[in-house]
């Protein structure tokens, strides 16, 4: 328990702060831990972002595989008999 000494923390000018040694200790790893924190949660957030898309990419894609075949469009009918001149 030699660590458990009362520090004094000059916060401003004119304000100071008694408190134990392990919460300075603990409040500064906290402080500290912060911007990591938001740069993990960005990170997060980017690439939940891209996973994201790609699944609304891969649905669309199944979905134009998946859809009914156009039938292919019928040849033209020839009604008409060829006239005399076109057997030679």
């Amino acid at each position: 328990m030699a660590n458990w000494k009362v520090v004094t923390v000059t916060v401003w000018p004119g304000w100071e702060a008694e408190t134990k040694l392990p919460v300075i200790i603990l409040v500064t790893f906290l402080i500290g831990s912060i911007p990591m924190w938001i740069a993990l949660r960005t990170q997060r957030w980017s690439m939940r972002r891209r996973i994201e898309a790609s699944e609304r990419q891969l649905v669309d894609l199944r979905a134009m595989a998946n859809r009914p075949a156009e039938p292919a469009p019928a040849p033209p009918v020839n009604d008409i008999p060829p006239s005399p001149l076109e057997t030679r």
